[in-house]
């Protein structure tokens, strides 16, 4: 019987830690006009600008230390022109070691994920 419960133990002391909320996602955007690479800091729930893109991070994940590195972000992405419509260009999930996964498709614009940072106190909303 100890030796089950040690056996439960140790498996459960295994288990990998899931990815933990960040608040802040850091993006790179290029625009493939000018060829200018720039980087973008966006707090979850916050509009961030590139070119006549608006982006709305919704969601930022990141592994722990002792795992495989991933930083994953939910996105929502809208270009906005003078005089149009918004329009919905990509909402979705992105991930910094696999951007060509699940990635933004614009004639002018790229947008990846680079990382998330500042862990999302207990207080904090999410």
């Amino acid at each position: 019987m100890r030796l089950l419960l040690v056996a439960l133990i140790g498996m459960f002391a295994a288990l990998p830690a899931g990815a933990a909320p960040m608040n802040k996602v850091i993006l790179q955007g290029l625009d493939k006009v000018t060829a200018r690479v720039s980087t973008l800091e966006a707090r979850v729930g916050e509009v961030v600008r590139f070119g006549t893109l608006e982006i709305i991070a919704r969601s930022c994940d990141k592994r722990p230390p002792e795992e495989p590195p991933e930083s994953a972000a939910f996105l929502d992405i809208w270009e906005i022109r003078p005089g149009e419509p918004a329009v919905s260009l990509f909402r979705g999930w992105m991930f910094a070691s696999s951007p060509a996964l699940n990635a933004l498709e614009h004639p002018v614009y790229d947008i990846w994920v680079l990382d998330c940072a500042e862990p999302m106190d207990a207080d904090s909303p999410k």
